[in-house]
């Protein structure tokens, strides 16, 4: 059989499945909504698809957020231990242009409806320009990221000040001189709440747990190539000394008038973030507790404080959303995700998943692993296990961690140990000579 790909999304994820497909001489498609390669990570003062503003940067060091087919070494020895938004955009660009994955990308395209008809076939509809084209396909891979879709805290009341998500913040200076409430606790709201304190009138944080903060650097080396060095402990162990760790470093949180973390390290995502609690004993963030209620401009908190603000940004995070599905075929939003590996359906074999998953680290590096192990899987290099339903099962009942009942918590994977899987699958694939590559002159027709 002729195999015929579609990928959903040229952003990180996407751009190495069609890369890893192309490599085994496999016919592939991209299709993306925006005009270039990149997806949250091309910056736009409109809102848009991007989820990143201006100031962003990574949180987890280049070294541990790289392909392993062009590191950072070769696109820029130079580059930054947390690169900003424009060089890893930058970064993406150059790997779509190493690799001629160009002509094999649809741009300014939006993926409509996805109809899975057999083992063998899925009917996807897309647009571009107001019109709608239908074309046939062997295999679907989903890659349309989980930052896109926001999700808006539910309190009651209503505020009627200036009300956002953090999905829209893109610059700091529109908030020069405002009262400004950032909802949140993860590493969206501590940068919104860092970056608007330099310009706002007043900044409050609001929280409705404890978060774990970890610094970017421990020993004057990146805090996650420092936690690297004890990945051959068990997540438990490696738990609890993360948490002497950043116990020992911050102190008691008493001192910041932040409230107390209750579940242990790993039980929500930890936020990587230096500058908040140097600006929060600076005076320049107010730390308060967890919202009440609204009335008008006023936000009454649980702990029965009542303040004035202008602007209330929502950093909630997002939903997991897959919009060309109909709901009754696939929907994750709510939970669980029950995937082999995070990318494998128990019962539909001509459909994947790649970089949907949240590790305790970077996302494409582990994308990457999975692209390759679908393009085995793809030229028969590599067969999915028999009890593949039991293997799904067990994704959702024995997670890496023990996390909190959240929707925000449900795709959660460790690094170093989602990475290690994923290569003794790899290392099961029989060594064959790659295939030649489709013509890169001659892409998949649409």
């Amino acid at each position: 059989m002729q195999l015929k790909v579609a990928v959903i999304g040229a952003g990180p994820s996407g751009i190495t499945a069609l890369k890893n497909l192309l490599d085994q001489g496999i016919s592939a498609l991209a299709f993306d909504r925006n005009e270039e390669v990149g997806g949250n990570w091309i910056y736009s003062e409109d809102e848009s698809h991007s989820s990143v503003f201006e100031t962003t940067h990574i949180i987890s060091s280049k070294t541990l957020s790289q392909y392993e087919d062009f590191t950072f070494d070769e696109f820029d020895p130079e580059a930054a231990d947390y690169p900003s938004h424009d060089t890893l955009r930058r970064y993406f660009q150059a790997y779509a242009a190493k690799f001629n994955l160009y002509p094999h990308i649809q741009f300014g395209t939006l993926v409509e409806h996805c109809k899975r008809i057999d083992a063998q076939s899925w009917e996807i509809t897309t647009s571009k320009n107001g019109l709608e084209t239908t074309e046939t396909f062997t295999h679907l891979v989903v890659s349309n990221g989980h930052h896109w879709k926001p999700r808006y805290p539910d309190y009651p009341g209503t505020f009627t000040g200036e009300f956002l998500h953090s999905h829209n913040f893109k610059k700091a200076e529109p908030f020069a001189g405002k009262r400004v409430l950032v909802i949140g606790g993860g590493n969206s709201a501590c940068d919104v709440a860092v970056e608007t304190s330099r310009v706002s009138k007043s900044t409050a944080i609001s929280w409705r747990r404890g978060y774990w903060i970890a610094p970017k650097f421990f020993f004057g080396k990146p805090s996650d190539k420092v936690a690297e060095g004890t990945k051959w402990l068990p997540v438990k162990v490696r738990s609890f000394f993360n948490e002497l760790l950043l116990k020992f470093f911050w102190g008691d949180y008493k001192n910041y008038g932040l409230r107390p973390i209750q579940e242990p390290f790993g039980a929500t995502h930890p936020t990587i973030n230096d500058e908040l609690m140097h600006k929060i004993r600076h005076g320049k963030v107010k730390p308060r507790m967890d919202i009440s209620r609204f009335e008008d401009r006023q936000v009454i908190f649980e702990d029965g404080k009542t303040e004035e603000y202008d602007t209330v940004i929502a950093c909630t995070g997002y939903w997991l959303s897959h919009p060309f599905f109909d709901k009754d075929f696939i929907d994750y939003s709510s939970g669980p995700v029950p995937l082999y590996l995070k990318m494998f359906h128990s019962a539909y074999q001509n459909l994947y998943f790649i970089g949907m998953f949240q590790p305790l680290g970077c996302i494409w590096p582990g994308a990457e692993l999975q692209s390759k192990l679908m393009a085995q899987e793809l030229i028969g290099n590599w067969k999915r296990p028999e009890n593949i339903q039991e293997l799904c099962e067990k994704e959702v009942t024995h997670p890496h961690y023990q996390q909190v009942n959240s929707p925000r918590h449900t795709i959660t994977v460790d690094y170093h140990l989602f990475v290690k899987a994923l290569k003794r699958e790899l290392s099961k694939a029989s060594v064959t000579k790659k295939s030649p590559r489709v013509s890169q002159s001659e892409p998949v027709s649409t």
